[in-house]
């Protein structure tokens, strides 16, 4: 009898423990997907800027099992008939609301390599991350926020 009890109890735990590792797999999963940034504020030495990413640019995130890419262009072409455009991407690690950006591939080398620690939150289909970019060589230390919306049938908002 003590034997089927302690079997019982053994098949409990095992499933409580299979149970938390599921609810920690299915908040990791939230975060895949291909996102849209609407806006940022950033403050750097003390001052505090907002950009409208919604007006005459446009920057999507596309996060996957391991790896993330961004892609940003202006709407508008410049004097020489080019839209500017910037990319970068890498791997990445979420942990609960601790989501790691290792920037693998950018244009400036002095971004490449580096390592930035941000949390997140999701909530319905909006996504906001918060933390410091610290680039000595390129003179950046600054705390951002972004905020992102989900990219739903493959449609962007203009």
């Amino acid at each position: 009898m003590k034997f089927k009890h302690a079997l019982l109890f053994s098949a409990t735990v095992l499933l409580a423990c299979t149970a938390g590792n599921e609810k920690k797999q299915a908040e990791a999963i939230a975060i895949k997907g291909t996102w849209q940034l609407v806006s940022a504020t950033t403050v750097e030495n003390g001052q505090e800027s907002f950009t409208d990413y919604t007006k005459n640019q446009r920057m999507i995130k596309i996060i996957n099992d391991t790896h993330f890419a961004f892609l940003r262009h202006d709407l508008t072409l410049n004097k020489d008939g080019k839209n500017n455009f910037d990319a970068g991407g890498g791997k990445y690690k979420l942990v609960g609301d601790q989501y790691t950006e290792s920037l693998d591939f950018y244009n400036d080398k002095n971004w490449e390599g580096k390592t930035f620690d941000f949390k997140v939150k999701i909530q319905n289909d909006t996504l906001v991350q918060t933390g410091i970019e610290k680039v000595e060589a390129a003179g950046v230390d600054r705390v951002i926020t972004e905020k992102y919306i989900k990219v739903k049938d493959n449609k962007l908002d203009p």
